[in-house]
């Protein structure tokens, strides 16, 4: 398990680097190591070797892993990155820190009304369908700025920034530059975009926040 150690130096490193090389902020920009179908004994490691910010896909896939490790090692921030069903909504505002999949006008209402009841009003991120892609959720771009303005002003949902993920088989830098486009417009300063193969890009184009799993852990299971 040493290997993830050293793997989360080298993730921060090649951060630091790009960052620098482009003027970013390196300190900005936070590491969501994901940790979707890894065993508990690497999450352990990435605990141990000091790492606490972590992504999952699943709100039961986490439920299973995360409550005894939060209790054990006590300041893990555990953000939701994966698509959200409205029927899971109450478990995902108990059980996450972070939720960056608001993509929807229906969820984004039923989270509100579950935030207001558990009185846990926890940041969220509004997901873009950057690339205009049939198979991937996310806002359309077009419906971006009236669905940011409901969430903020309306639904009163503390919007920290946008996510999205490019289409898979073209250059990132494009729609990482849009992304940011449409975040400046709407006064908004976060930005999670950047995975495992392209999060030195989504630094360079200002991201705070990149997912990184198999870059970490290696391949996942199943």
């Amino acid at each position: 398990m040493t290997d993830i150690a050293e793997n989360l130096k080298t993730v921060q490193a090649k951060i630091a680097k790009r960052a620098e090389n482009w003027g970013q902020d390196a300190a900005r920009v936070s590491l969501v190591a994901v940790s979707k179908k890894q065993p508990i004994e690497k999450l352990r490691a990435a605990l141990e070797a000091g790492h606490r910010v972590f992504g999952e896909n699943r709100v039961q896939e986490a439920q299973q892993k995360w409550p005894g490790l939060q209790e054990e090692f006590g300041d893990v921030t555990l953000h939701l990155i994966g698509p959200l069903q409205t029927n899971k909504a109450k478990e995902a505002v108990a059980l996450f820190d972070v939720i960056e999949t608001v993509d929807r006008p229906k969820l984004a209402r039923i989270l509100a009304s579950e935030m207001d009841k558990q009185g846990r009003h926890i940041p969220v991120y509004i997901q873009v369908n950057i690339g205009a892609e049939d198979q991937k959720a996310g806002i359309p771009i077009e419906e971006a700025d009236a669905f940011i303005k409901t969430c903020r002003d309306e639904l009163k949902l503390d919007v920290k920034g946008l996510m999205c993920i490019p289409p898979a088989e073209e250059q990132p830098a494009p729609y990482f530059a849009l992304l940011g486009q449409i975040a400046a417009r709407n006064g908004l300063d976060h930005l999670s975009m950047g995975m495992s193969g392209d999060y030195e890009y989504a630094v360079q184009f200002g991201a705070t926040s990149v997912r990184v799993g198999t870059g970490i852990f290696g391949a996942r299971e199943g």
